[in-house]
């Protein structure tokens, strides 16, 4: 719902002398704009109610226009019950696999990953959810927001080596805490999902997990696919050390299991705010007040001024 307002409200006080000057005025008004008294003497008998609601509109106008009047669509802050997420998800070159959702076999890891995230995220309606993809260094796909279709129309833009062909897991969890440190929900999460071991990362992964508990982040871990190709000791680390949980994921079914999890958290309010629309009204003002003006003249000149 738009709403009426001015940017510089401290112009409209003219308005009030010029009313004060229209009252108690006159003579010293008329005698600027007519020095001759026998000319004075003229104007002042054929000076009508039209052109003065011109002349006063004209005015008037001017100064409503300098006061700057816009209608604006409320910058509301929104609560919201939910958590802040941030999902990283692994997009090296070995998550272009097949066979991981029986159902369709042909479809990569990446692709049956990214149909799933798609279809938690639409069910997260009051969550802040943030989106990260890694390979050999990792990048914001999408910051914080509580717009999910956003999110899920920038999933189905990423491909498997957008990042690199690598997997660099401590620099994605250093990424994550960037976007969730300065995050107003009691919880924080990291969803990390992969389906190997590190191999390019320039953070310690002690860093990298110090970081996350010094802003009181849980991260779950997800590996994903082959058993032998996952360093699972160091995944489960990563869970234990910030307070989360590592799951081990055969097959696309099994990473229900985390969602079922993070619904167990405790929720805590989150503030979002909704973008303000703004439209600048002072040039239908002026147009007024020039139109005005103009037939002001007009009248004036008209009667041989």
């Amino acid at each position: 719902m738009s709403e009426f307002s001015f940017e510089r409200p401290l112009w409209l006080w003219l308005i009030a002398v010029v009313i004060v000057c229209f009252m108690k005025c006159r003579a010293k008004e008329s005698a600027l704009i007519f020095p001759h008294l026998s000319i004075l003497k003229k104007a002042a008998n054929t000076k009508g109610f039209l052109s003065e609601f011109l002349k006063a509109t004209a005015i008037i106008g001017t100064i409503v226009a300098l006061a700057g009047p816009v209608a604006v669509d409320k910058n509301v802050q929104v609560a919201r019950k939910g958590y802040d997420i941030v999902l990283a998800l692994d997009a090296s070159g070995s998550m272009k696999e097949g066979g991981f959702d029986r159902a369709h076999p042909e479809r990569t890891k990446f692709d049956v990953v990214k149909s799933l995230v798609k279809d938690f995220i639409t069910k997260r309606k009051g969550d802040n959810i943030g989106l990260l993809v890694f390979g050999s260094y990792s990048y914001i796909a999408s910051p914080l927001t509580f717009n999910t279709d956003v999110i899920t129309k920038i999933l189905g833009y990423l491909n498997i080596g957008i990042a690199g062909q690598k997997t660099a897991i401590d620099d994605a969890i250093v990424e994550g805490v960037h976007m969730l440190k300065k995050a107003h929900a009691k919880s924080k999460i990291l969803i990390l999902l992969t389906d190997g071991i590190d191999t390019a990362s320039r953070t310690p992964p002690d860093v990298a997990i110090k970081m996350a508990k010094k802003y009181h982040i849980k991260i779950y871990t997800i590996g994903i696919g082959d058993r032998r190709e996952i360093d699972e000791r160091f995944l489960y680390w990563i869970a234990q050390q910030t307070g989360g949980r590592y799951f081990f994921a055969r097959r696309a079914k099994d990473l229900a299991k985390v969602y079922a999890t993070i619904d167990k958290l405790e929720k805590s309010t989150i503030r979002g705010n909704k973008l303000i629309k703004k439209e600048e009204l002072y040039p239908y003002v002026l147009f007024v007040a020039i139109l005005a003006l103009l037939g002001y003249i007009y009248i004036y000149g008209k009667r041989g001024f």
